[in-house]
């Protein structure tokens, strides 16, 4: 997937973490197991301290339910 500086001009802009960041997790994450509930929580934990924004325990539970289960949108683009 190819994004371009406009997508990551938006993200920036929404969460204050910048390229460079992005990059590195999106490359730790293509290592990573994303149906491990572990490695969930270690990265939900993770984009929480980068953004500055605390995620409750339901919320945290909800992501994990909704990734295990495929249940996230396929298209980023709308999330941002």
């Amino acid at each position: 997937m190819n994004f371009s500086d406009s997508f990551f001009n938006r993200v920036e802009k929404k969460t204050n973490v910048n390229k460079n960041t992005i990059l590195e997790l999106a490359k730790k994450l293509q290592d990573s197991d994303l149906k491990n509930e572990g490695t969930l929580r270690e990265v939900i934990h993770e984009l929480s301290m980068m953004t500055g924004k605390e995620v409750s325990k339901e919320k945290e539970n909800k992501i994990i339910e909704a990734v295990v289960n495929d249940n996230v949108p396929k298209d980023i683009d709308k999330l941002i």
